[in-house]
């Protein structure tokens, strides 16, 4: 029986959620990128912000994207430090 989310979360969010939680090394997780279609969608969403052509819910998508991706460059520094540090 498959169990419904406690609340929804943003595509990116997921897929790392889904990568920390199989455990990687500090190395994996520098080299970690999302996906075609998930990279695909923020440049899409990129591009419509710099024409100003986003729609609130597009806005907020666009924002969700840029706190996930800031979430990502932190444990990215932090698995680097792991490394220098040995």
């Amino acid at each position: 029986m498959a169990v419904a989310p406690v609340f929804a979360l943003n595509p990116l969010f997921d897929e790392i959620l889904d990568f920390l939680a199989s455990g990687h090394t500090p190395q994996e997780i520098i080299a970690f990128k999302p996906s075609e279609a998930l990279d695909q969608r923020l440049h899409d969403l990129l591009d419509r912000n710099a024409s100003d052509r986003l729609t609130a819910e597009e806005r907020a998508e666009l924002d969700e994207f840029l706190r996930v991706n800031q979430f990502m460059n932190i444990l990215k520094i932090r698995a680097r430090q792991k490394l220098a540090l040995g």
